[in-house]
């Protein structure tokens, strides 16, 4: 009786395993649940959800951090301007320098003030001092007097305008601030007059200032010098 027991559950593993070994090697039978479709050649992997639009729409956030950092340096070349221009109304020999200077000092510091009412509202953190460059522009007008005085200022100033003119006109056609656009567009029109004045002083002495006439100011390319 033991052994007849014995040999039903020899009988029964055989059969057992005969099945398994059947269904491995049996092509009509399914794949297992763990061989699924993205491990087979040909098969494309979808990617995953966090990855299939990381690039987002970053236009107006950019735009947002040129607005700041346009202020932040138009503020900081005001800054230059109200320094030099005061330095003019002291030093300048002629007294269309010295106008010029005191015309520099009131027009940039409202210009400034403008600009600082708007930094607020976009968030740009201002400066309170000439950056390296102007500071050194500075003290090399510093160092002349009488009519040098005269022409070293007014070759930065047309340099110098000639290159802000440009960058205000394209900030203004960039932002979408429509407060700042306004007042974009106002220190354009003001940084132009300015940049006509000092081509007529440079005409004026005969200084030559080549693609910085007023006419021209579009195909202007060059970048304001920190020092003449």
């Amino acid at each position: 009786m033991r052994r007849s027991v014995l040999s039903f559950f020899v009988l029964c593993s055989m059969v057992a395993f005969a099945s398994s070994a059947f269904a491995q090697t049996d092509p009509t039978m399914p794949p297992p649940a763990s061989q699924n479709q993205s491990n087979q050649p040909g098969h494309a992997v979808p990617p995953p959800t966090s990855l299939q639009d990381s690039s987002g729409a970053p236009g107006d956030t950019a735009q947002q951090m040129k607005d700041k950092m346009f202020v932040r340096k138009a503020v900081q070349g005001g800054l230059a301007e109200v320094e030099l221009g005061k330095l003019a109304a002291e030093k300048g020999a002629s007294e269309d320098v010295k106008a010029f200077g005191k015309k520099m000092v009131e027009d940039h510091t409202k210009l400034n003030e403008d600009l600082a009412q708007l930094a607020d509202s976009i968030g740009a953190r201002l400066p309170r001092k000439m950056d390296k460059d102007q500071q050194a522009a500075y003290e090399k007008l510093s160092s002349f007097s009488g009519e040098d005085f005269d022409k070293e200022y007014i070759v930065y100033m047309v340099k110098d305008h000639h290159s802000d003119l440009r960058e205000f006109r394209m900030e203004a056609s960039s932002t979408h601030d429509s407060d700042l656009k306004a007042a974009v567009d106002n220190g354009a029109q003001m940084i132009r007059q300015h940049m006509i004045a000092a081509d007529k002083m440079a005409h004026d002495r005969g200084i030559p200032m080549p693609g910085h006439h007023h006419q021209q100011e579009n195909s202007s390319t060059q970048n304001p010098l920190p020092a003449p």
